[in-house]
């Protein structure tokens, strides 16, 4: 008996579900990259002011308040001299200190093999950091080949 072709099949449904399945989980995983954990202690107001930049930008951000953050950056491996004050965890990446969400959107996008981006010190006029006179700073890539900028800012604005 010859296929109607206007008759659903059991093997072009399952196609249709499957194909409607990985879309889904496509979706989904994208949808994930805006989600930001940020690990912080309960008093820092830079941090605080952090976050509500990246909410501003967009990201869907979950707070775990900690007193104690180096567990954290030893579980997620953070190079000591890179902690900062903060530390994050974003579609499978590391953020620590005051990282702008630019550099986050470049990060999730890009996908580069490296386990994360950090910004030491607090420099002035960095997201959290608001106020006075910016300072030029560096967003350092790290990993496995070490540390290298990945982005350079004035304040939260890209620069060269």
């Amino acid at each position: 008996m010859g296929e109607d072709a206007n008759q659903i099949t059991r093997r072009s449904l399952l196609g249709f579900i499957a194909a409607v399945s990985v879309g889904a989980s496509t979706a989904g995983a994208r949808a994930d990259e805006s989600a930001i954990t940020v690990h912080k202690d309960p008093s820092c107001g830079c941090c605080a002011g952090w976050v509500q930049h990246l909410r501003d930008a967009g990201f869907k951000v979950r707070v775990e308040e900690t007193s104690d953050l180096e567990p954290v950056r030893a579980r997620l491996g953070v190079p000591s001299d890179l902690a900062a004050c903060h530390t994050a965890e974003a579609g499978g990446y590391i953020l620590e200190g005051h990282v702008p969400a630019a550099a986050v959107r470049r990060l999730l996008s890009e996908r580069p093999n490296i386990r994360g981006l950090a910004v030491t010190g607090m420099p002035v006029g960095s997201p959290g950091m608001e106020g006075g006179r910016p300072q030029p700073y560096a967003v350092m890539s790290f990993g496995a080949d070490g540390s290298r900028t990945f982005m350079r800012f004035l304040g939260s604005k890209a620069i060269g």
